[in-house]
């Protein structure tokens, strides 16, 4: 079973994993690294070139809420334009940040938070409603 304090320090690993950070002093490190990214990013958005936009769809607010916050910790504002279902965020970031650090992190991420909710949800459920909340059975 897995407690949210485990669920906190797997986050953190994760993230650690990330930045590369193990002990206290590549904790700074690594700070310091995401503070670099950010002004990377805030370079690359200054320069004549444009930043291209990425459109991301995500289908429940947890999986929004997470990628949002993720982003905005790397210093990127995700927005949507007016008439946007609520599943599309976009993102205005160099590509290769985005397919080397931003998405395979949220994706690391997003599989721990989804484990913990998943066995939570089932727990409280065979507890509280009903011992067998298997799947529906199916017929011919």
């Amino acid at each position: 079973m897995t407690t949210e304090q485990q669920l906190r320090e797997k986050l953190r690993k994760i993230t650690a994993l990330f930045e590369g950070a193990a002990t206290a002093g590549e904790r700074q490190a690594a700070a310091a690294a995401i503070d670099r990214i950010r002004q990377a990013l805030k370079a690359a958005d200054t320069t004549a070139q444009p930043v291209p936009e990425t459109k991301f769809s995500m289908a429940d607010q947890w999986q929004r809420r997470l990628f949002s916050a993720l982003c905005r910790r790397y210093g990127l504002t995700p927005y949507r334009y007016k008439g946007q279902r609520r599943t599309t965020l976009i993102v205005r970031a160099p590509r290769a940040f985005i397919d080397r650090t931003l998405w395979p992190e949220y994706l690391e991420l997003q599989s721990a938070l989804f484990s913990y909710l998943d066995e939570a949800t089932e727990r409280i459920i065979r507890e509280e409603v009903f011992r067998d909340a298997d799947e529906a059975a199916e017929r011919a």
